[in-house]
């Protein structure tokens, strides 16, 4: 049980001091803090490099040093003070700079923690209603009574007494240690995806188990500082069992594929697949999916179980070169040798056709209208896509053709008419 204190109402203190001689000394020791506060914040922060938002840093945390260093510094002048007078204005001072600091630095901590979205507001939104209802329970000094009234309300399971106020820490704790698990996660993911000396797949499996990890260390550890028996968490995991065993065999078996897909490195962010007649490029792999893109910007959330149990079709898993062929029709009266080499040097000359793997042209058969020829070329960055290739080769080949006066046919048809009666 809480024991209740004398009250301390920190305004009403501080109400009651401002006619005496003590207020202006107060004032000018809260003054002089705060403009030495902004004054070395603002020198360390011009040493400081603007923060990159896509890189790991501290540095967007400089916007919590003015009134962490005004916090630090009336910490000793309100115990020098305190010889002399009661500090009632500094100490409704402390308080209001260490929740600044708090809200600073939780903001710029969820910032890098969650992308911006409607989920960082209203994570916002509540942190900010939780610092400044403690901030106005602490300053009334009513922060005691409603501690109490929280630990009254609550129940016994066995011998573990379980109350409001209990439920209330161990969210606050686990909320703490999980944002700082999550921040230091997002640290050392960034670091080992930048790493040089790792494959991709296996960056992201490292990446993902590291986060995993510190999540369940620091759920492991909050639930015990908050006063809550872990021994309850074993009820979760045989109600998590049964949830497995009948109604959640999919999601576990999605995430399980992830991680076998991760680690067998069969699939790689940038490969080209096709899936169930879905043909696009794979731009990221979560536990859960992996997102498809197709050319025409479209993008398919494919399950990891499917990747896993059906057939796919990876168009570049051990090499990245592919074959393009283009058919083209010349007439038969056509130099049909010229036209070959005619195409070849067209496909040559673009830059997207491999120098290393030699363009041919092929007389593939004797149609009814013309000759058809085929040309076969190779190319190494499918991801740009083949119809524009395709096109700039056919209008490249098309004016070599009309300038060597080569004839591309097209299909005539005579009528005769045998009985004109």
């Amino acid at each position: 049980m809480i024991r209740t204190e004398s009250v301390h109402n920190l305004l009403l203190e501080a109400a009651a001091d401002l006619d005496k001689p003590a207020m202006l000394w107060q004032l000018a020791v809260i003054g002089l803090a705060v403009g030495l506060a902004w004054l070395l914040g603002k020198r360390l922060t011009q040493r400081m490099p603007l923060p990159d938002p896509s890189k790991p840093s501290l540095h967007g945390l400089r916007y919590a040093f003015p009134p962490l260093l005004a916090l630090l510094l009336l910490l000793p002048a309100k115990a020098v003070l305190k010889a002399w007078f009661a500090p009632s204005l500094i100490n409704l001072a402390i308080p209001l700079l260490l929740a600044l600091t708090v809200l600073r630095v939780a903001s710029q901590l969820l910032r890098y923690v969650f992308m911006p979205s409607g989920v960082l507001r209203l994570v916002e939104h509540i942190v900010t209603w939780t610092v400044l209802v403690g901030l106005g329970l602490h300053l009334t000094g009513l922060q005691q009574e409603v501690l109490q009234a929280l630990d009254e309300i609550g129940f016994a399971i066995g011998h573990q007494r379980v109350s409001l106020l209990l439920v209330l820490q161990g969210l606050l704790s686990m909320a703490v240690a999980l944002l700082f698990a999550l921040y230091i996660g997002r640290l050392l993911a960034n670091r080992l995806m930048r790493s040089k000396d790792l494959d991709p797949s296996l960056r992201l499996v490292f990446a993902k188990l590291v986060r995993a990890l510190l999540v369940l260390f620091a759920v492991i550890i909050a639930l015990p500082l908050a006063g809550i028996d872990i021994t309850f968490l074993s009820v979760f995991g045989g109600a998590l069992g049964v949830g497995l065993g009948f109604g959640l065999q999919k999601i576990a078996a999605n995430y399980i594929s992830g991680f076998i897909i991760l680690l067998d490195r069969s699939v790689r962010i940038g490969d080209l697949l096709t899936i169930n007649n879905l043909y696009g490029q794979v731009t990221q792999i979560s536990t859960r999916y992996t997102v498809l893109r197709a050319r025409d910007g479209t993008e398919a959330l494919i399950p990891n179980e499917t990747l896993v149990s059906s057939v796919v079709v990876n168009h570049s898993f051990s090499d990245r070169e592919q074959r393009m062929n283009l058919p083209v029709q010349v007439g038969y009266g056509s130099d049909v040798e010229k036209a070959m080499a005619i195409m070849i040097e067209v496909a040559r000359a673009h830059p997207r056709v491999l120098a290393h793997r030699e363009p041919a042209a092929f007389l593939r058969e004797f149609a009814d209208n013309g000759i058809n020829l085929e040309l076969v070329v190779w190319i190494g960055d499918p991801e740009e896509g083949q119809l524009n290739l395709r096109s700039e080769l056919n209008l490249g080949i098309w004016k070599r053709f009309q300038a060597e006066g080569i004839e591309i046919p097209y299909p005539h048809r005579d009528v005769r008419i045998l009985n004109p009666s």
